[in-house]
């Protein structure tokens, strides 16, 4: 599914304008972004929560010609499926 399918569907769903259901998909992005972008958690109980992981600085090594190079520390976006979500995903 993509995004156009998206606000197609929670159009269909909430009955209310696809307009209005693209601003509610940017809106509920944008807060998901701010939040992760603060350092900070969003758990949505039931479906999951969307975390901020930490990672190391590594020494990788370059596919084409082997080298080795420094890869800093960064953060990164993860999500962890909720209860609720797992069943649903499993047929349960």
């Amino acid at each position: 599914m993509n995004r156009k399918e998206l606000i197609d569907a929670l159009a269909g769903k909430t009955g209310s304008t696809k307009a209005d259901a693209d601003k509610n998909i940017a809106a509920l992005l944008e807060i998901i972004s701010e939040t992760l972008g603060k350092g900070e958690n969003l758990a949505l109980v039931g479906f999951g929560t969307f975390e901020v992981r930490e990672r190391a600085a590594r020494t990788g090594r370059n596919p084409a010609t082997g080298a080795e190079l420094k890869i800093a520390a960064s953060k990164t976006p993860a999500f962890k499926p909720g209860a609720t979500l797992k069943a649903a995903v499993n047929g349960k």
